[in-house]
């Protein structure tokens, strides 16, 4: 079994989560007592959250980078960056380290395709829905085509994500506003829904809408499974 390096805190809560689900997988592929081998550097979301809403990006991925040397000298074989908005700076940490990064995107958009669908809507923070490092790479890689939230949808879906899921509050209405934008989405055109904050599976999972929703922390956690046991 290979070990999985992990880039966690980014908030705690859904690394959490991450380290569940990949036990969980290992446990079932292997039986007995199996658990997954893990090095895990978890940061200070504090202070890569000033980083984001600086913009100083440069100093983020210097501090992941930093934690993907950390996981690689503990032994990792591979890493996973456990947020989908960090990887705006993942080729900081590509260039700082020796063993793969398995990219998020690239786990949710052969989960899309094998699902045979070629549109699907973004939800994230503000950075993931806006900028090109993460609906980027799912076109050009992956040919999908991917839709956005209007600005005062971004707003909330980006709100929520900081002000109450990092800090592991999950509200009634904030799951209905959700709902709505997501229902919007298909409206124009969405055939699935990316869940692209790894927090946002705390709020919404497949039980509360028949929009078909790709889980992003799942996806993750899954192929780290495979690529650990392959």
């Amino acid at each position: 079994m290979k070990t999985i390096g992990l880039i966690g805190g980014m908030s705690w809560e859904s690394t959490a989560l991450y380290y569940r689900l990949i036990n969980e997988g290992v446990k079932t592929r292997l039986g007995g007592l199996h658990s997954a081998r893990i090095a895990l550097i978890s940061v200070d979301f504090q202070a890569i959250e000033v980083m984001q809403h600086a913009g100083d990006w440069a100093a983020a991925g210097n501090a992941l980078a930093q934690a993907g040397r950390q996981a690689q000298a503990a032994g990792a074989d591979f890493l996973l960056l456990c947020t989908n908005t960090m990887h705006k700076v993942a080729p900081a940490i590509e260039e700082a380290v020796t063993i793969p990064l398995l990219h998020i995107a690239d786990a949710t958009g052969y989960a899309i395709r094998a699902a045979g669908m070629d549109a699907v809507g973004l939800l994230g923070t503000r950075f993931t829905m806006e900028e090109e490092f993460y609906k980027g790479r799912l076109r050009d890689k992956f040919g999908l085509d991917v839709l956005i939230p209007p600005p005062a949808d971004r707003e909330i879906i980006h709100r929520v994500i900081y002000d109450e899921l990092c800090l592991g509050v999950v509200e009634d209405g904030s799951r209905r506003e959700y709902l709505r934008i997501m229902d919007d989405l298909r409206a124009r055109g969405a055939q699935g829904i990316i869940e692209g904050c790894t927090e946002i599976v705390m709020l919404v999972q497949q039980e509360h809408t028949d929009v078909p929703l790709f889980d992003t922390t799942s996806l993750h956690a899954r192929r780290a499974v495979e690529q650990a046991l392959e």
